[in-house]
């Protein structure tokens, strides 16, 4: 039975990379679950579904874990659906279809995992901060950036992606100097922030 759950796993990863649909690297992934399991963590609210890929990683990881997930893209909020239904994880992963910032949630969480639209990381801080239990965790994927937050700005090509790399740059810099949480980085998978509630 476990082999098969691992097995579903591999197969429901290597059909997120053919779809090309932005998932967690295998090193960010286990940093993720060894976290949860390490700080005792019992809920999570994620940023960013995707196809469920993470959720799913962590829920099976952690058979004590409740994780509330919201995503805004239809077709993968559909895929999502029924990647979690496959995995038989519907009574512990509660997905949201809307846009993060629409969303209001009074509950509260031990863990917020941060991994959708980059440029908007700082609106998703600010609002979701709130949600945190005391002494709670907030985790935010693709640091890094495939390695162009560590790029000359003049290296980059693309317009847009310049643009996007300095909002990185000033999410980074929020979290350096934000007074209410103490941030660690990791050079983990796509880099990781782990900002702790003080």
């Amino acid at each position: 039975m476990v082999d098969n759950i691992y097995v579903q796993i591999r197969n429901s990863k290597n059909k997120a990379l053919e779809d090309k649909v932005p998932i967690m690297q295998d090193e960010g992934i286990n940093f993720l679950t060894k976290f949860i399991d390490k700080k005792k963590v019992k809920s999570v609210l994620e940023i960013g579904t995707a196809v469920g890929y993470s959720s799913i990683v962590m829920a099976i990881s952690n058979p004590s874990l409740k994780i509330v997930t919201i995503e805004r893209d239809e077709q993968r909020y559909l895929e999502a659906v029924k990647n979690i239904k496959s995995f038989k994880l519907e009574d512990r992963i509660t997905i949201i279809y809307k846009d993060a910032l629409d969303v209001n949630i009074d509950q509260k969480f031990d863990l917020i995992f941060i991994d959708a639209a980059k440029g908007q990381n700082m609106k998703f801080f600010d609002k979701f901060s709130n949600n945190l239990n005391d002494k709670g965790y907030i985790i935010t994927d693709n640091i890094n950036f495939h390695g162009f937050v560590n790029k000359k700005e003049e290296e980059i090509k693309s317009r847009n992606l310049r643009q996007l790399i300095r909002k990185i740059k000033n999410y980074i810099s929020f979290l350096k100097g934000n007074k209410n949480f103490e941030t660690v980085f990791y050079d983990i998978g796509d880099g990781l922030s782990v900002s702790k509630k003080k």
